[in-house]
């Protein structure tokens, strides 16, 4: 797995992770340029590894980037994932944090952040952290761990805020999943906002990224609750991510 951060520094550091079939780099593309204005981008450092390849049978043994195995599409609440598997990439994203946290910064001021399974293992890695996190926005994703994972989660992970975007005509990962995800974390105590689409498909869009980069600036305390829209980039977002 090839993360690609810059020198640690004061700040905040936002940690996305792609979709399965997708690639850090495309991520760059598409989330980057919503935190490019200079006031931002000297203060708010991103990151965006890659995911390893494997063969995912339900895709015909095809070879593509995944975090960890795919056991069915469309995914629904009920989808069971190899747990070992996902502690795996979770240890992962935890040695990404570290490191950071080694170098210096608040774990207070880190996000992680992702789209479709990235959103998934972000929320995973969230509640499996043993510290509070700046926040975690979970994009078209779902909560891999099953329900007994619940008594792993430690008082300061369920402090960490959550945001959930998803689309209620998201046909890879259902609606139902992300509504569950979101329930299970309020079960927990947790706080979880959930924005849904009526017409959003499996996608990414500048409506969603455009609230995500006020959500994180106000979490950082670099915009007020409330603040109008910064500049957008020169062209919208609109990111189809077809596989998990």
């Amino acid at each position: 797995m090839a993360a690609t951060a810059e020198s640690p520094s004061t700040g905040g550091f936002v940690l996305w992770l792609h979709g399965s079939g997708g690639s850090g780099d495309e991520s760059r593309a598409q989330v980057a340029p919503y935190f490019s204005d200079p006031g931002v981008a000297s203060s708010v450092r991103l990151s965006f590894p890659t995911a390893p390849t494997s063969f995912i049978p339900c895709y015909g043994d095809v070879v593509i980037t995944a975090w960890f195995g795919i056991s069915e599409v469309p995914i629904t609440a009920k989808t069971v994932r190899d747990e070992k598997e996902v502690l795996k990439a979770v240890e992962y994203v935890h040695e990404l944090i570290d490191k950071e946290v080694a170098a210096g910064t608040s774990p207070s001021n880190i996000f992680v952040c992702g789209m479709s399974q990235g959103g998934a293992l972000a929320i995973a890695s969230a509640l499996l952290y043993p510290k509070t996190l700046g926040g975690c926005a979970v994009f078209s994703g779902s909560v891999p761990p099953n329900k007994s994972f619940a008594d792993k989660v430690s008082p300061e992970a369920r402090k960490t805020p959550v945001l959930w975007f998803h689309g209620m005509a998201d046909g890879v990962v259902l609606f139902e999943a992300g509504h569950a995800g979101c329930a299970f974390l309020e079960e927990l105590g947790m706080s979880c906002e959930f924005k849904a689409y009526p017409t959003l498909g499996h996608s990414l869009v500048d409506e969603e990224l455009q609230y995500f980069q006020q959500w994180i600036l106000i979490r950082l305390g670099m915009a007020a609750s409330g603040a109008a829209e910064t500049a957008r980039p020169s062209s919208s977002s609109n990111h189809n991510d077809h596989l998990q």
